[in-house]
């Protein structure tokens, strides 16, 4: 049994085992020489395990008594946490090592984060759940303040601790009524009970709670007051990977529990989801328009693509999430792109965040210009990018589930978002020229640069065949 249990859950432990290696490599060879080549082991080594995941199915099996799920839902939301993870680690290797910020610790910290990623898509327990959503946190809350000598570095890992510990709490309190009013703390046990009859008042506040908890780590209004004060003050690399893995790992997770262990009730989940969808999207495409800071427009930027996720999972089918895990497939891939082009935003050497600085950027550097254009379109969800595919899916899998007015709603936020993504644009090809930018852009953040852009047309072919696979992880989970 034990053996069986290890073969299971083989990738989390191989990538766990990596990084206690490479801590020891680290400590003991040289310490931040040793940096540079970590990150490309550790990128490597996600990009070989997420090649694993993809190549080999496994059907659906559980380990240790069911605590850990190795299905198709979770094999596909580990891809694409493993694949942003290492191309954000690569990308911002030049910025970090440029500004004297580039430490062992570095790749270790992310590697541990992701291991706690992966944990949380595969958690089939309210425990593994939360070792999973605590070793991711406390790996990020380090990484958020990983400029010690920066204020606004130290004042953002402050904040997402103080934070999220109290989304830790809520969490646990949602998951101790939770295990009050089934007896269990197995989501199979769960789902049994709500089966059996009618969700009491108790067990419905404990999936109040767990939402909630969770609500906090994809920035979903109203608790995604810590997203712009963190994004702005953390690293720029370090934002770029708040801003793509976690989203996808605390998605699944509610995803996960939502029908993995409160199937039957989606009448009462799926009333909060549109809520909280809502108010995210309309949000987050409001208070973007006010902003001048890159970063912090990003931020109130993922906030709104986070609801614009959540109406596909508040839709309670299996269209609904096969057209979330599309949604988020996309997501990532366009943010590793944006940010790939914002570590690169310097004058003189020194990293620049203000909008305003990229007055008249096309007539100096076209060819990155029109791949930021690209980026900004299909992040506005205006066709043919694939990002609108992205939008269409999630507002069709409403429509689908009789939630008209919140494709409708998701319709109008998308129209009012428009207006921060085209701005960029607009001071690209028509702002009053200024001092300008740097031209230098290191050439893994060019080359993903490209590679985005070109992604977002070329991908209106067939999504490069995720759809399929999004559709069979999601025929896996909605049961």
């Amino acid at each position: 049994m034990i053996s069986a249990d290890i073969s299971i859950v083989l990738p989390e432990l191989l990538l766990a085992l990596f990084a206690m290696a490479a801590l020891m490599f680290g400590a003991f060879a040289g310490k931040d020489r040793t940096a540079p080549l970590l990150i490309w082991v550790t990128a490597g080594v996600m990009v070989a395990l997420a090649l694993w995941l993809g190549m080999t199915g496994g059907g659906n099996r559980a380990a240790f008594g069911g605590m850990f799920i190795n299905d198709a839902f979770a094999r596909f939301a580990k891809v694409v946490i493993l694949l942003s993870a290492a191309a954000v680690l690569v990308m911002g290797q030049d910025y970090m090592a440029r500004r004297d910020m580039l430490r062992f610790e570095y790749p270790v910290l992310v590697t541990l984060s992701v291991v706690g990623m992966m944990i949380m898509v595969s958690a089939g327990d309210l425990m593994a759940l939360y070792m999973g959503l605590e070793l991711q946190s406390l790996a990020l809350y380090v990484l958020a303040s990983f400029r010690r000598d920066h204020a606004k570095s130290t004042e953002a890992g402050l904040k997402y601790f103080m934070l999220g510990s109290l989304s830790s709490g809520l969490l646990l309190y949602g998951a101790s009524l939770t295990y009050g009013y089934t007896g269990t703390t197995l989501f199979s046990g769960i789902i049994t009970t709500v089966h059996a009859g009618e969700v009491s008042l108790g067990l419905l506040f404990g999936l109040v709670f767990l939402i909630t908890g969770l609500a906090f780590k994809v920035s979903a209004v109203p608790f995604h007051m810590w997203t712009p004060d963190v994004y702005e003050g953390a690293p720029t690399p370090v934002t770029a990977v708040f801003a793509t893995a976690p989203k996808v790992a605390a998605m699944a997770l509610l995803a996960r529990i939502a029908h993995d262990a409160f199937g039957p009730a989606a009448a009462d989940w799926g009333q909060i989801l549109a809520l909280l969808a809502v108010l995210s999207m309309f949000v987050g495409s409001i208070a973007a328009i006010g902003q001048r800071d890159i970063k912090r427009l990003m931020a109130y930027s993922s906030i709104a693509h986070m609801g614009y996720a959540l109406v596909g999972l508040a839709a309670g089918t299996a269209g609904g999430v096969q057209a979330m895990l599309v949604y988020l497939a996309i997501y990532v891939t366009m943010n590793v792109g944006t940010f790939a082009f914002i570590l690169s935003m310097e004058r003189d050497g020194r990293p620049v965040s203000d909008i305003r600085s990229l007055n008249m950027y096309s007539r100096h550097e076209p060819m990155k210009a029109l791949a930021v254009l690209v980026l900004m379109f299909s992040l506005a969800g205006i066709p043919p990018m694939v990002g609108f595919f992205g939008k269409f899916y999630v507002l069709r899998a409403a429509v689908d589930a009789d939630m008209v007015w919140l494709a409708i709603a998701g319709g109008v936020a998308s129209v009012i978002g428009a207006y921060y993504y085209l701005r960029i644009v607009y001071f690209m090809y028509f702002g009053e020229e200024g001092e300008g930018l740097d031209r230098r852009m290191p050439t893994v953040q060019w080359g993903l640069l490209m590679a985005s852009a070109v992604v977002m047309v070329v991908g209106v072919v067939n999504l490069f065949g995720i759809d399929p696979l999004a559709a069979v992880a999601a025929q896996t989970l909605v049961r």
